[in-house]
Formats: structure tokens, sequence, C-alpha cells
């Protein structure tokens, strides 16, 4: 839907994601190549050395002349070795939103789908796309200040109607990060469970709580990956999902022939092979979450009128006591890109949520924010 232009200078609707760099970047009037994306959640690293070299070496070889293995075998293997599965429970995708379009099938035949809400807009794109039935159920706004894992908030009886329960953990947009403990016992009681953990090899000590283990006792359970958000490699599109053998055979008869390109296959199999490469990598990713969240977070609840909720995870939500639109207008004329929660389901035009960044980029971010608010106080 294309996107209105008010009196105000406001857009009249909410983007369904973030990262519209080149979008927002020409409403503005304004070099994408000086826009900060603070609207998207990506490590603010270039992509590390191994998957660029691994690109620049598919790159003279045929990956871009061949087609590429239909199978994936190479990367699911690469996968399987990582996380400690079978190959056969492992199927990349051509990003996760690929994947989230596969299981909506599957969730559709079984029943009504919950999306705990706020949420991440697209479970519900991928459920349209099969007419599923689905009902939002709301989750609490309020949570502890506290890096330790916390327990599932939603009651049994909050789900009784539903099939398929839909999770984002850590938590898309709030950050909060739910035990494994507490998510498990969903398993017994629903046909479905299908948990995206994009954000979780970001988060320090994270993937402790990863539902991971519990797929081979459980082929009611779908976990969803990521590694965009990992590497900064969004233009890539590359995830994965890990579940029952027989459900991703069949996900692969659905899908297109070549779902995932060669140049993807060259760069995930390089990286996730290299697993001392690898666990290096998310040392110094985690190390930057847990530093830079906690100083952002800190920074930002300082200005005056806004609120920025604890987060385990690389973004921050922030509440304000009046609308925030106009800000995120001044903060975007200004060359940050903030993201806009109306497309979140139970927020509105008082949040956004901010992308973190290096020191560099929060301190661009800070004093943004700080000159909007001086011309456009809240409150």
């Amino acid at each position: 839907m294309e996107r209105k232009q008010l009196a105000s200078g406001v857009s009249s609707g909410p983007p369904p994601h973030g990262g519209n760099l080149i979008q927002e970047a020409q409403r503005f009037g304004l070099n994408p190549g000086r826009v900060l994306d603070a609207s998207a959640s990506l490590v603010p690293f270039s992509p590390p050395r191994r998957l660029r070299q691994a690109l620049a070496e598919a790159m003279r070889s045929s990956a871009l002349r061949d087609y590429p293995d239909r199978r994936q075998a190479a990367l699911r293997e690469a996968i399987a070795a990582w996380h400690g599965v079978p190959p056969e429970q492992v199927l990349p995708g051509n990003g996760a939103a690929e994947l989230f379009t596969w299981v909506a099938r599957d969730a559709a035949a079984l029943g009504v789908s919950a999306l705990p809400q706020p949420g991440f807009a697209d479970y519900a794109r991928a459920l349209r796309c099969w007419d599923a039935a689905s009902e939002s159920v709301p989750l609490s706004l309020a949570w502890p200040d506290q890096s330790d894992p916390q327990p599932w908030p939603l009651a049994p009886d909050s789900l009784a109607n539903a099939s398929v329960v839909w999770i984002t953990n850590p938590h898309n947009p709030t950050g909060q990060l739910w035990s494994r403990a507490s998510l498990e016992p969903l398993l017994a009681r629903h046909r479905l469970v299908i948990c995206d953990e994009a954000f979780l090899p970001l988060v320090p000590n994270g993937e402790q709580q990863s539902l991971i283990p519990l797929v081979a006792d459980h082929p009611n359970l779908v976990v969803i990956c990521s590694l965009t958000k990992l590497f900064a490699v969004a233009g890539l599109r590359l995830g994965y999902a890990i579940a029952a053998p027989e459900r991703l055979q069949q996900w692969s008869q659905w899908r297109d022939p070549w779902p995932v390109n060669g140049l993807a296959l060259a760069a995930g199999t390089a990286v996730l092979a290299d697993q001392q490469g690898f666990e290096r990598w998310q040392q110094r990713v985690q190390h930057w979450v847990r530093h830079e969240g906690a100083w952002l977070q800190h920074q930002v609840g300082q200005l005056p009128g806004l609120h920025p909720r604890p987060s385990s995870a690389n973004y921050l939500l922030v509440e304000g006591q009046a609308s925030l639109l106009v800000l995120r207008e001044q903060v975007a004329q200004r060359g940050v890109l903030l993201r806009d929660c109306r497309s979140f389901e139970g927020l509105g035009e008082r949040w956004l949520r901010i992308g973190l960044q290096d020191r560099r980029g929060n301190r661009r971010i800070l004093q943004a924010l700080r000159r909007a608010l001086r011309h456009q106080p809240l409150g």
C-alpha cells in the first residue's frame, strides 16, 4: 500500500517493516549513503572476513553461472554440525520470511493461530497467504529490568482456543527473553509451536534458551533462524528452519526449485563451517549488545518525554508521553531512521524502536533526538 503524505509532513501509514532505507531517503531528499538506518536491527560491523572471502571466491567461480544446489546439501550439513542436529532436520530458506510462508501453510491446516501482540507483522502476512484463522493475544507492556530470562507471560487460558502458537524469542519488538523451561509446556498443549529465534544468537547467553534441542522429541515444533541479523547481510537473504524431517520434505515439494541462490549458499556454508570463527564473531556481537545496549538505554532515558524499556536484544522499544510521529520525522530529516511502531498491533503513535548501533552511531541517534526535542518538546 502506498503511503500518503499528510500536511504536517508525517507519513500517514506505517511501513510494515524496518529497513526502508531507499524509500525513506527519497522521501526526505537525502543521500542513502549518508543515512543511519536504526529502523532495522542489524549488527553495525562489516560482515566477517570469511564471509566476504567466500562471496569473492564464489564470484570468481561458476556460482553465478550455474544453478545452485537444490538440496542445499553443504549448507545444511554446516548448519546441522553447528547446532548438533541431523541434516534432515535443517532446511535453508530465502531469509526467514520465506520459511514463515511455509510454516503458515501448516498452521492454516491445523486451526487457529495465536499471535501474541505486539508482535512481528510478517506472521500475519504469512497466514493471510493461506486464509488461515488467527487471533491476537495481548502481551503486557510492563516487564522487569533484568538480564535473566523471563517466564513466558501468557497463561494457558489465554491460548485455549489456539491450535498453533507463534513465538519470537527474544521478542520483537519488546526485546524480552523468555526461558526455554517456561516455553516447553506449550508443546504439550498445542498442535504446532513456531519459535522465531532470529535475534537469539545476538543475545548474551541467549542460545541457552533455544528450543532447538527439543525438536528431536517434538515433531510439532518448528524453530526458524536467520543469519541476516547476526552478519548484517539482509541483502543476501539467508535463514533456515529446524524441524521434523517429514515436515521439511513437504515444504521442499511446495517451494520454488531454487529458493537459495548460489552466493548465499557459498557465504552461509563458509561462515558456519568455520565454527571457531563463528564463535568468535558471536562473542564480539554479544559483547556489543551487552555494553552498548545498557549505555543507550541509560542515555535515552535521560531525554525528556522518552521512556526506553529494558531489552536483551539489539534494539530498544521506547515509549513517549505523547505521539512520537513528528519526532520520528524530524529525526529522519537529520539523516537518522527510527522504527515506526504503528505496524505492531497493540502499539501506536507513542512508540518507537531503535536499532542498536556502535558508539559513534548511537551518539548520532542521541544528537538527532536532542535537536528534534528542542524544536518539538513532548508532553
